[in-house]
């Protein structure tokens, strides 16, 4: 999501920095006018040195588009709290690290956005991913801590919350789930679990570019909503557990498997 983020605001004429541990998978958008940075969300040094760049370079950052994280999966009880402790330095802590440094910049220009990559998994939970659903509703929420303390300050804080996405997720979540709790006491639920995810994934996820389009929305809107849900089961997930209640939801996702 986040290359095809880059491709859509450089076509839109925005200036880019983009920012991935791979520097070697981000050639293509150096060549279409992206000032590729390797830099690693956990490691401070690479975050302070990325926002120096950019101050030195640019005069500061007018938007951040966190967009970094991965998804854990596995039983509670499988997964190692060094591990989970990963997981919430990726998708929680790196985010707010970035956000800290680039915030005084912003307060000095009086304006700046910030776009934090959520999920509808902020907002709703599927079996064995209790992990990386804990990381995305802290994002939720301290998105709109955020929110309430910048807005008097000319700062908009920005929740995105995709759904089914066409990227490497479905990859990176099965193989470690079922290598955690597969063998295990969890084994019928982890095989549901994988298979499930598997096969939504097969049967038709959103392009990464309507995810794109959003931001750039986001990004370019006058007054800017609080939040943008998009792509494949977002709203309809998000709605059912709103509005019909945990139980219902419950029912509906552990019929899916």
């Amino acid at each position: 999501m986040g290359k095809a983020v880059a491709v859509k605001l450089l076509a839109e004429g925005h200036a880019v920095y983009a920012v991935a541990r791979r520097e070697e998978r981000m050639r293509d958008l150096a060549a279409l006018g992206a000032v590729v940075v390797a830099a690693d969300v956990t490691v401070d040094d690479d975050l302070v040195r990325l926002v120096e760049r950019v101050t030195a370079e640019r005069g500061g950052v007018d938007v951040l588009v966190n967009n970094a994280g991965f998804g854990l999966y596995g039983a509670v009880e499988d997964v190692s709290l060094d591990d989970a402790r990963r997981q919430f330095e990726v998708n929680l802590f790196g985010l707010a690290r970035l956000t800290q440094l680039v915030l005084p910049g912003m307060r000095r220009r009086g304006s700046g956005r910030i776009v934090n990559m959520s999920s509808m998994g902020g907002k709703i939970y599927t079996p064995l991913g209790a992990w990386y659903h804990a990381t995305k509703h802290a994002v939720e929420g301290w998105s709109d801590c955020l929110r309430l303390e910048l807005a008097p300050l000319g700062i908009d804080v920005i929740v995105i919350e995709p759904g089914l996405i066409d990227t490497e997720f479905a990859d990176v979540v099965t193989g470690p789930l079922l290598a955690r709790s597969a063998a295990g006491a969890y084994a019928t639920l982890a095989t549901k679990v994988a298979d499930s995810t598997r096969k939504m994934y097969a049967g038709g996820a959103t392009p990464p570019s309507v995810i794109a389009d959003v931001i750039e929305k986001a990004v370019t809107a006058r007054r800017p909503r609080t939040r943008y849900a998009a792509g494949r089961y977002a709203k309809i997930l998000m709605a059912t557990r709103k509005w019909l209640g945990d139980r219902v939801y419950d029912r509906s996702i552990m019929a899916r498997l």
